[in-house]
């Protein structure tokens, strides 16, 4: 009986009457209950992380065929603007040849103008010259008897030429 009177003796009845007791109000199937209630969740939350993971996989897929595809057709508007303006270039470059080649056309015929224009002054010229040495000669040459008889034979051809 002199275990009665130990302290530890009571401690372990009294650690032995605290897990009766647990164990009697079905304190296991509370915490087993409590950790399959926990587990539970946690697997909730490993689906959902793992639906959420493969929504966000999906959309980077989907996103990155869209720049892909916007890539695509920004370097298709990029050719084509490019040829575009190689054949804009190319219409103002032989548009630019057209006009140079119509002003030169049109010098060409303004300077053969003014060469034809030139050319029947120098003759108007020269008959003027040729007239005026000729009447200088005539006048120097042809006296007053001459004349007459020349006069005379023009009266008598007259005639001859009207009929």
């Amino acid at each position: 009986m002199e275990l009665l009177h130990e302290a530890e003796f009571w401690v372990a009845v009294g650690f032995v009457l605290v897990i009766a007791l647990l164990v009697w109000k079905g304190a296991p199937d509370i915490v087993a209950r409590m950790l399959d209630a926990r587990a539970a969740a946690i697997a909730a939350e490993l689906e959902e992380a793992k639906r959420l993971n493969a929504e966000a996989a999906a959309l980077l897929a989907d996103y990155q065929k869209r720049a892909a595809g916007a890539e695509a057709e920004a370097q298709s508007i990029l050719a084509d603007a490019r040829a575009e303006a190689a054949r804009f270039a190319e219409d103002a470059r032989s548009a630019l040849a057209a006009q140079i080649g119509r002003r030169a056309a049109a010098a060409q015929d303004k300077i053969a103008q003014a060469e034809a224009a030139a050319l029947q002054e120098i003759r108007v010229l020269a008959a003027d010259a040729a007239a005026a040495a000729a009447q200088k000669l005539i006048v120097a040459r042809l006296d007053e008897a001459r004349a007459s008889k020349l006069v005379e034979g023009a009266i008598k051809d007259l005639g001859d030429k009207l009929n």
